[in-house]
């Protein structure tokens, strides 16, 4: 659905268009000149005429783009960030025109704002999935026209497919992707109810009892670990808190180095330590699946 501007914005878009469409079309060597002029003396004036003889290049390509429902003042403001660019990127000196060099910075600001705004959903992360997203649309009626029916047969998205060079998949899903209309979860069901949409969805975070069950299960758990903790030798307790409860695992090799053993030995250790451990936690509950947490 296209978007539809207030009447004072749509006559401001209307002078903005009118104006540009009166600047006058630059002579090739005027246009190289106001170029060299910016590039070389950042000549200011000279960059304010080159890019308003060339916003009717951006009106242009802007309308090209007005079937995405996004307001058209907008488009043409994006177009013109690129044409800025263009013209901080343009060197006078390789003989191209400048309308032919602005037009891909043009329409790669357009597109890039057409991409972040069209859905909240983010939509072409992919250069193969940018260009099926603005190319969909026209291939898809142009096989509809040529063979006198609506929609795509398996054929006519192989043939998508093939010319953008992407899988059948990608086709499928920017066709539906492109169906669709973001809907708004405050929305109502229907219109003679206010139940939202919100509503249905289901909450499958803990509820505040299971919440309030859990800190204090790990809070009791905590208790029993420091207590059999206490059991063990300092030895044993080093290497404990060393290997299993410091935020980075130091090696047997370096606790090893640090302890004055063999790394098989730490090894040992440990092993001795977790064995000690899981016996004092079992002894203060009567089921040994209560000391571990559920997923």
């Amino acid at each position: 659905m296209a978007y539809i501007d207030d009447p004072q914005t749509q006559k401001a878009n209307l002078e903005y268009i009118k104006s540009s469409m009166n600047e006058p079309l630059l002579e090739k060597e005027h246009e190289l000149d106001l170029a060299r002029r910016w590039k070389d003396d950042q000549d200011e004036k000279a960059l304010h005429e080159l890019i308003r003889s060339y916003t009717r290049l951006v009106i242009a390509m802007a309308s090209r783009f007005r079937n995405y429902g996004l307001p058209m003042g907008d488009l043409i403001q994006e177009g013109n960030v690129g044409l800025m660019q263009a013209a901080s990127r343009f060197d006078p000196d390789r003989d191209v025109r400048f309308s032919t060099y602005a037009s891909w910075w043009i329409r790669s600001s357009i597109q890039d704002y057409v991409l972040r705004n069209w859905s909240i959903v983010r939509t072409g992360t992919t250069a193969a999935q940018k260009s099926l997203f603005f190319n969909l649309r026209r291939l898809r009626s142009k096989i509809e026209s040529e063979n006198g029916e609506e929609g795509l047969n398996e054929e006519g998205r192989e043939s998508i497919a093939k010319t953008l060079s992407v899988n059948m998949k990608d086709v499928k899903d920017m066709e539906a992707r492109l169906a669709a209309n973001d809907q708004s979860l405050n929305a109502t069901i229907r219109d003679e109810t206010q139940d939202e949409w919100q509503s249905l969805l289901a909450d499958d975070r803990p509820n505040p009892e299971e919440v309030v069950m859990g800190a204090k299960d790990a809070q009791t758990r905590s208790a029993w670990l420091s207590q059999a903790l206490g059991e063990l030798s300092e030895r044993e307790q080093t290497i404990i808190r060393e290997r299993h409860l410091g935020y980075e695992t130091v090696t047997l090799e370096d606790l090893g180095k640090q302890l004055g053993v063999s790394k098989e030995r730490v090894r040992q250790l440990e092993q001795r330590a977790m064995e000690k451990l899981k016996g004092s936690m079992i002894k203060k509950v009567a089921n040994a699946g209560d000391l571990f947490m559920e997923d």
